[in-house]
């Protein structure tokens, strides 16, 4: 058996390490394909692998009818959205994630952008405390868990929404559940965006539901730009000078977001809620080992596809 590393933007060199350990001693061999730039590389790389892990990589269906013997692909991260899922399960291929291997990292990043909005950017200005503040999660999976957890940390009052997670799980948090996604925004000056993009949440962060934030209201987003109505966030902040917004990945009209709303908004240079040596690691060797885990022994607790 084979599995392959294929990472455009490679792993640490630790994790690689960590990954090659992992596959090595189950007794399979480990293929690196790094910083392969053409697809075709890609291509010519998959034909005889049994597994695949990649970090951002596409894995769309040509990729996938190439890799005549693939069994499984792993994504060392937690979105899956370069991944083709129906192409994937048409090919009996199972897909996962790295499920909670990148949680502290991303929300260790929400209270760092968070913390530079409420201090005004760090211009030497008067700024605002967190403490006291009531903090809204919108979806209470592993990052939002941890979300909550530094928020508390923090002194605020944390509520959150997701229609998939028990309230007993939020509650045992110290959370407190809501059950409609509009008391949530309504109540909480600050949100925390966690939802996956998916038909149903594509542009569902909208006017309507952003207009009832209270006063100062800050919305953080270190889930994906394609669940934020871009076109309506700008009306709200052209129509609420009190509204700021900070993302770890840019709005496709970021520039006119920073031209209209330079002290309000902020976007880090790529995705960087994951990138943290920690989490990298930590991804890729989870991604080992469910990978030997799939291939050995038909585990697939971390599946995503069907």
């Amino acid at each position: 058996m084979k599995i392959l590393v294929a990472t455009d933007k490679p792993f640490a060199a630790v994790a690689v390490e960590g990954i090659k350990k992992e596959v090595e001693a189950a007794g399979i061999e480990l293929v690196l394909l790094e910083k392969y730039g053409e697809k075709s590389n890609l291509l010519n790389a998959v034909k005889d692998v049994d597994g695949i892990i990649v970090r951002s990589d596409i894995i769309d269906a040509e990729v996938i009818e190439a890799a005549q013997n693939l069994k499984i692909v792993v994504r060392a991260g937690a979105g899956y959205d370069n991944i083709d899922l129906e192409a994937a399960t048409a090919k009996g291929v199972c897909v996962m994630n790295t499920h909670g291997q990148n949680s502290n990292a991303v929300a260790e990043l929400v209270f760092g952008m968070t913390v530079m909005m409420v201090r005004n950017m760090f211009n030497g200005t008067s700024g605002s405390e967190l403490m006291g503040k009531k903090l809204g999660i919108h979806a209470f999976g592993q990052v939002g868990r941890n979300v909550a957890r530094i928020a508390k940390g923090f002194g605020m009052e944390v509520m959150a929404f997701d229609p998939y997670c028990p309230d007993e799980v939020m509650v045992e948090a110290g959370v407190t559940p809501v059950k409609d996604v509009n008391t949530l925004y309504s109540e909480c000056q600050f949100i925390s965006l966690h939802i996956p993009a998916t038909n149903e949440t594509k542009k569902s962060i909208n006017y309507d539901l952003l207009k009832q934030m209270p006063k100062g209201a800050v919305l953080i987003n270190t889930a994906r730009k394609e669940v934020i109505n871009e076109e309506e966030l700008v009306k709200l902040m052209e129509d609420r000078a009190d509204f700021r917004y900070v993302s770890d990945i840019a709005p496709a009209i970021a520039d006119e977001f920073k031209t209209k709303f330079e002290n309000r908004c902020f976007f880090t240079p790529k995705k960087m809620g994951a990138q943290t040596a920690e989490a990298n690691i930590n991804a890729g060797i989870a991604a080992a080992k469910q990978s030997v885990g799939y291939l050995k022994d038909g585990i697939d607790r971390f599946r995503v596809n069907k």
